[in-house]
């Protein structure tokens, strides 16, 4: 087999690429709340959620770039992640550290310098603790790791409620919770299937396809079954019982229950190597996303 290689990139570029502004995509469930709550369009509630985004993308970023910095070496026996700027010797140690700092500050200025949201410094507190405790170790540590790496996604949703003081309904961190979940155990199937047990990621020398396949479909039917709840328990949604409003949120129980099937599809297939993946390649997903995201614009506003 011929081996790619990999390509050359400036300092600029280079540090652009170890911040990985492509996963900046994860942060968008940072509006998730405000818009299902009917509130995103309120300017205070924008001005705090498009705050709260730019500070997560900040903080994100300086914790790619540490994380890349303690599994270099690692990361240059891996098929792909060989290719990644402090892997391939392409950004500096040094800068590397300096740069993750200044991002840290960058993401707890960002609220600071326009308002004061405890709660939001708190999200964000705990996104950093949680995934320094994971490069440091919990990475290694089966089941908890997953659980790590789902909390990310979960703080993410939640910030844009902190970040605005909007209440957040029980069904809706259900779903958030367990959706995380059931991306991240997607995620492992596919390394499992993909790059073998052990090679890059010790932690898959604890799991089976069996056993992740058995927490797909447990997060799965959560999701589901979560969502549906969420969407026919009107008093949940905060939205009125009429017949307008509640028409269009239920029937976004369609795409969900579809994207989710076409998710786990990939998954047994050894394709969600990554959760955004298939935002950006199936085409089928995308049009599902679009078409919950109408459903949902409809019977909330």
């Amino acid at each position: 087999m011929t081996e790619i290689s990999t390509p050359s990139r400036g300092t600029v570029r280079a540090l652009v690429s170890a911040m990985r502004p492509k996963q900046w995509l994860k942060n968008g469930l940072i509006g998730v709340a405000p818009a299902a709550a009917g509130t995103l369009t309120h300017a205070d509630v924008m001005r705090h959620t498009a705050a709260a985004f730019l500070a997560f993308c900040a903080l994100a970023s300086g914790l790619y770039i540490f994380n890349d910095l303690r599994d270099a070496e690692a990361d240059r026996q891996h098929p792909v992640k060989r290719h990644r700027a402090i892997a391939a010797s392409q950004l500096s140690t040094g800068l590397a550290i300096s740069s993750a700092m200044v991002l840290f500050l960058i993401a707890f200025a960002i609220p600071f310098a326009l308002w004061h949201p405890q709660g939001l410094f708190l999200v964000l507190g705990l996104y950093l603790v949680i995934s320094l405790a994971y490069s440091f170790g919990v990475k290694n540590i089966p089941i908890i790791e997953m659980g790590s790496v789902a909390s990310g996604f979960f703080l993410r949703a939640y910030a844009g409620a902190a970040a605005s003081h909007i209440f957040v309904s029980t069904w809706f961190l259900v779903v958030i919770s367990f959706g995380a979940l059931f991306l991240v155990v997607g995620k492992r199937s596919s390394e499992l299937s993909k790059v073998g047990a052990g090679i890059t990621r010790r932690v898959l020398n604890d799991y089976t396809p069996e056993f992740l396949h058995s927490i797909l479909t447990l997060s799965a039917t959560v999701v589901v079954t979560g969502y549906c709840l969420w969407a026919f328990d009107t008093s949940s949604t905060g939205l009125s019982s009429s017949h307008h409003y509640t028409v269009p949120i239920r029937l976004s129980v369609v795409p969900v229950v579809f994207a989710v099937l076409f998710i786990m599809r990939s998954a047994e297939a050894g394709k969600g190597a990554a959760p955004d993946e298939l935002l950006y390649h199936d085409r089928t997903v995308q049009a599902l996303a679009v078409i919950w995201a109408l459903l949902l614009a409809v019977g909330v506003y």
